[in-house]
């Protein structure tokens, strides 16, 4: 028999699930421009937003290293009110693509919380519905850093590699009980993208004695796969499987050579219920500084009720102030 939930089956079993053509060919061509736009203006220190080389989590820098020393690798806020191009990327952030998809990995597919027509809809509510399940969370932009290339060292996004495999074991668990994650996190390429460096089936174990005596920057591990997307494509991926990132430098003065949204979507109840999994929760989100500006007035989006309920599901988690950082480096 057909599986109803296929996104669901592929990321429990493997921790991740490649989406191909989630965007069309004309959607990448105008996504890539606004996104083009968006790191023109990190770049030349117009935007204040931003990850730096040879940073890898925050805080970030408020001054873009010289293309000499790398640049920036990533474009951070893109649904700020003061975000040229955020009704763009809000679009694409709300659009019934990309929700179907979250509420299926989610848990929450044919709850009735309601879907959009297109990439151009947000997803409306339904009048029966007293709440909304899904939490706005992060959305930002991965960038080729310029004249170096750049690599994040193997991690899992809120997991030290510092604990013992009986804590590593018990937040494995914790953060996905019976396979259901507290939130859906994904790449989707405007260009042709092999990033992503993924161990399949390790965010359901703990890390096998070669692979916690490895180097940080190991660079090649049993059985991992290297993600390829091409444009249009998106992967779906379980934030605590064991993963990496290589970016490949972009010529200095040519065109981008990477573009590739990252965004995270939240369900407003934990997967396990359990208070302290929901702080380190926000602390994962809110480390990002988004709570500083999602509150304000102008950052109402305006496509539609869904919007502003999954904004304000996100408000609820509050402004981040001394959340501390889930990783250090």
């Amino acid at each position: 028999m057909t599986s109803s939930t296929p996104y669901l089956d592929a990321l429990q079993r493997d921790g991740f699930v490649v989406i191909p053509s989630l965007l069309t060919p004309a959607e990448v061509e105008h996504f890539r421009a606004v996104a083009t736009e968006a790191t023109t203006l990190a770049r030349s220190g117009h935007w204040p937003h931003f990850r730096t080389v040879p940073k890898q989590f925050p805080p970030w820098p408020k001054t873009p290293p010289p293309a000499s020393e790398g640049g920036i690798w990533g474009v951070q806020h893109l649904l700020h009110p003061q975000m040229p191009g955020r009704a763009e990327f809000a679009r694409f952030y709300f659009s019934e693509k990309v929700l179907a998809v979250a509420e299926e990995l989610l848990g929450v597919k044919g709850s009735g919380s309601g879907s959009g027509a297109d990439t151009g809809t947000s997803a409306p509510p339904n009048e029966n519905d007293a709440t909304e399940p899904l939490v706005m969370e992060l959305f930002n932009l991965l960038v080729a850093p310029e004249t170096k290339d750049f690599e994040l060292r193997w991690h899992r996004d809120d997991i030290p590699e510092t604990v013992s495999p009986e804590e590593e074991m018990r937040l494995l668990q914790a953060k996905s009980p019976h396979g259901r994650q507290s939130h859906a996190q994904y790449n989707l390429a405007l260009c042709p993208d092999s990033s992503l460096i993924v161990v399949p089936g390790s965010h359901r174990r703990v890390r096998t004695e070669t692979e916690r005596s490895a180097r940080p920057y190991e660079p090649e591990l049993p059985g991992q796969l290297v993600v390829e997307l091409r444009p249009g494509d998106a992967v779906f991926y379980d934030s605590n499987i064991l993963h990496r990132g290589m970016y490949k430098a972009k010529p200095q003065g040519g065109e981008e050579t990477r573009l590739t949204l990252h965004g995270s979507i939240g369900l407003k109840v934990s997967a396990s219920g359990d208070d302290a999994d929901e702080k380190v929760r926000a602390t994962a989100v809110l480390q990002h500084g988004v709570g500083s500006w999602v509150h304000q007035e102008d950052a109402a989006f305006g496509i539609g009720e869904r919007a502003e309920k999954m904004r304000a599901n996100l408000i609820a988690l509050g402004t981040g102030e001394g959340v501390g950082y889930s990783l250090q480096g």
